[in-house]
């Protein structure tokens, strides 16, 4: 009973940063981040980073507004920033994912939140992937107005994090692009994308690091860059062109094409009886897509499903507003290629 009383007097008291989670560090960080985040701030935004929810003003400027949110990832896009200690645009992949989920339906983007969870907590990559998610807010027109900071000893390998995003926009309710008036007959118009985007990166990572050995340094010849840089290129924001389609009223819908590709992004904005006849080798396809379809002997089916090919963004355009879409695309220096037309169908792509 004795030494039962002396292992108490002699045991010491154990703190949360013995479990792994050290607040102070925490805290040191989110005051690293705090002020990256005010810099995204307008009138509308009505409290502070800090505080338990975030609070968004939509002000007088909508009539009859209707909130349009998403949320997403960045996936395993995020192997490859941790092994080149790149985690700035990582930060601006997610902020235009789900800018781009959103504008499809003519949604102004208005505030973003983040989730940021590491296994420990290093300040200067947390203050880095923030800075990403920043920069991109600002560009795209939206506040940064809160987040997560977690975290979780034992759950994330050392080194590892995740991310992931919401976001809210508004769209007045006679202004929402539905796809519901899409004809027969309406122009498909697809957008260039800079690269995979955030999609694919499994089988990507898979083909280039395991099947060709490469490393990020790897120059390969085929795609005249180097294979970290090239799968690193950052997911594109087709908010700017949007927002002045939507503007001429010049869409009937919008299509973002990620996971999934073409081949199953674009039935999700048509409705019953349309179907889209695609043209292959109608856009230039970046050659990081022929490479890997040789890496691995993949099928073009399997390529369509999986990949963007080259086309982030899918417009379909009425007959009566091809010129001026045309117009809005120069104006705003962004390159559109016609890749097929809307057929009779059921909801599906018919590639020709």
């Amino acid at each position: 009973m004795a030494q039962s009383t002396a292992q108490k007097k002699t045991r010491r008291s154990i703190t949360y940063a013995d479990a792994g989670v050290d607040i102070s560090r925490a805290d040191r960080a989110k005051q690293r981040i705090k002020y990256l985040a005010q810099k995204t701030f307008n009138r509308n935004v009505l409290s502070d980073i800090g505080s338990f929810g975030g609070l968004f003003s939509l002000g007088t400027k909508y009539r009859d507004p209707v909130l349009v949110s998403s949320a997403d990832g960045v996936g395993t896009k995020l192997k490859i920033a941790i092994e080149m200690n790149l985690h700035h645009t990582v930060g601006a992949d997610l902020v235009n994912h789900c800018v781009n989920d959103i504008a499809v339906q003519g949604a102004t983007p208005l505030f973003f939140l983040d989730y940021f969870a590491s296994g420990k907590l290093d300040p200067e990559i947390a203050e880095k992937v923030v800075s990403g998610l920043a920069d991109a807010c600002r560009q795209n027109g939206c506040a940064l107005i809160g987040g997560e900071t977690a975290e979780m000893p034992g759950f994330y390998a050392d080194g590892e994090y995740d991310i992931a995003g919401f976001i809210v926009g508004a769209v007045e309710r006679d202004r929402i692009v539905t796809g519901a008036a899409v004809e027969v007959g309406d122009a498909i118009i697809g957008l260039p994308s800079t690269g995979l985007h955030t999609n694919g990166y499994s089988l990507a990572r898979k083909l280039f690091f395991e099947i060709a050995r490469y490393t990020p340094e790897t120059f390969v010849s085929e795609i005249k860059n180097k294979a970290g840089a090239e799968l690193m290129r950052t997911h594109k924001s087709y908010w700017p062109v949007i927002r002045r389609l939507m503007e001429a009223e010049a869409v009937v819908a919008m299509a973002h094409i990620t996971g999934g590709g073409i081949t199953e992004n674009l039935p999700r904005v048509m409705p019953k009886g349309k179907a889209a006849n695609i043209q292959l080798g109608s856009w230039p396809e970046p050659p990081v897509f022929a490479h890997l379809q040789k890496l691995g002997n993949i099928s073009q089916e399997e390529m369509l499903r999986t990949f963007n090919m080259g086309i982030g963004m899918i417009l379909i355009v009425p007959p009566t507003k091809f010129k001026r879409v045309q117009t809005i695309l120069d104006r705003v220096n962004e390159k559109g290629y016609t890749i097929g037309r809307i057929v009779k169908g059921d909801r599906k792509v018919i590639y020709s």
